[in-house]
């Protein structure tokens, strides 16, 4: 396979440069078409330029606004747009090759609708509809201990009416069995207090250890369940929270997997995204190995800590990051970048000196922003910036640029990007303020 690598005179030296680099298993060409910014070729440019390249694929630069099916069919050959950075060129082929066949996974989400009582019917279908968007396979009906409801069956029948599984998650006897009547298929959960329950059940039940107890218990349950006829079931030996026995809860699903091979296991994992203070995308992330690992194929999550929401999307990517990584048996690394969210894969940037030589081949006033772990860099034909301060750098454009009023688009622009990020990150936002940044915002030891 020959591949044809458009670029501009500005990008060529780096660009070749990546490429000579990698440990490609195709040919390359470079073409350098008369333009210093490759953002800026036309259709009609490249059309002129290219003419007939002989190449099985031409790729046009990530920044270009060009729509490469266009060019495909005034070419006739098949054409891309690579990554907007094209040092991640090498990145962007090895991951095409990884992820093929990605997506397949074993692992079932349940996500609770807590207090799910005390809400409205309208209410409760809208967190059912969020929660499949998100990705859950299950919606679980959370019931509130010690206060008996009489509208769990109705609850359950809304839902199934809408074409969602169900699992009701109680441990009373006339919620259970109104829940069961009503189609819910799952039931959280039993044991010694509610296992009479279990002959007259439709829906298969988690056996739990009793309260305070460990895996005998659970055994003991298991056995107690069987004697009474059932035979479909899942065990869920308890995940508990961190300094309150995750370690050893931790060990009793590994026994448990030992113990009984062919069981079907749900680990809650509540118990610690929602009771420890750090972002839950890394717990969820790691839990999700440990289930991979351990052939657990159901979990049951729920997102009512503000640093817990988005934890059924973040398991949905986690079941298909580790399956994918445990049916190939590697690594589950630069396969899918969804759970990298706060931090990227990589944050390659020119250095300062490339930079300076880039501006030197600059005819124009446009800016170009680049950053890195550094500084924030900002040039033209006439100005190089280097700062970490934003206002610092307006401070200086402003100057640069006159009486030109940019104050209040500068004000605005910054504002409205910090309350997107905030939005997309569920982050807090006040006008005015930084946005809060845990240990980052502390900068680095020595600063």
């Amino acid at each position: 396979m020959k591949i044809l690598f458009i670029t501009g005179k500005l990008a060529e030296r780096a660009l070749k440069e990546t490429l000579a680099g990698m440990e490609a298993d195709f040919d390359h060409e470079v073409a350098v078409l008369k333009i210093s910014v490759a953002a800026l070729m036309t259709q009609p440019f490249i059309l002129h330029a290219l003419r007939s390249p002989h190449a099985d694929l031409v790729m046009i630069p990530g920044l270009c606004r060009v729509e490469p099916h266009e060019l495909e069919q005034a070419l006739g050959v098949k054409v891309e747009k690579g990554p907007k950075d094209l040092r991640d060129i090498p990145y962007y082929f090895g991951v095409e090759k990884k992820r093929e066949g990605y997506g397949e996974h074993d692992l079932t989400i349940l996500a609770e609708i807590n207090d799910a009582p005390t809400l409205p019917i309208g209410e409760l279908l809208s967190k059912a509809r969020y929660y499949a968007a998100c990705g859950a396979d299950v919606i679980d009906v959370g019931c509130i201990p010690a206060q008996p409801a009489g509208n769990v069956g109705e609850i359950v029948s809304a839902l199934r009416s809408e074409g969602f599984r169900v699992s009701i998650d109680s441990f009373d006897p006339q919620e259970i069995l109104a829940a069961d009547k009503a189609g819910a298929e799952l039931l959280l959960s039993l044991n010694a207090l509610n296992l009479h329950l279990a002959p007259d059940l439709q829906c298969t039940p988690v056996i739990i250890p009793d309260f305070g107890k460990r895996l005998d218990s659970l055994a003991a349950n298991i056995e107690a369940v069987e004697r009474l006829g059932v035979t479909r079931y899942l065990i869920d030996p308890i995940l508990a929270p961190i300094g309150f026995g995750f370690a050893e809860s931790l060990a009793r699903y590994t026994e448990a997997r030992r113990r009984f091979p062919q069981a079907e296991i749900l680990m809650g994992v509540g118990n610690v995204t929602e009771l420890t203070d750090a972002d839950s995308t890394g717990i969820n992330a790691l839990l999700t190995g440990v289930m991979s690992e351990l052939q657990i194929r159901y979990v049951l999550t729920t997102e009512v800590a503000s640093w817990a929401r988005g934890s059924v999307r973040e398991l949905d990517v986690a079941r298909r990051l580790m399956h994918y990584a445990r049916q190939r048996g590697v690594l589950p690394k630069e396969i899918d970048d969804g759970l990298l969210t706060i931090k990227d894969r990589r944050i390659d940037c020119p250095s300062e000196a490339e930079l300076r030589e880039m501006q030197r081949m600059v005819t124009d006033p446009n800016f170009r922003i680049f950053a890195d772990r550094e500084a924030i860099y900002v040039f033209n034909r006439d100005l190089f910036i280097k700062e970490t301060d934003i206002r610092r750098i307006f401070d200086q454009l402003k100057a640069h640029l006159g009486q030109d009023p940019t104050g209040h688009a500068f004000y605005l622009g910054r504002e409205l990007m910090k309350a997107r990020i905030a939005m997309l990150l569920g982050k807090k936002y006040i006008q005015e303020d930084d946005l809060r940044w845990g240990y980052l915002e502390h900068g680095l030891p020595g600063d």
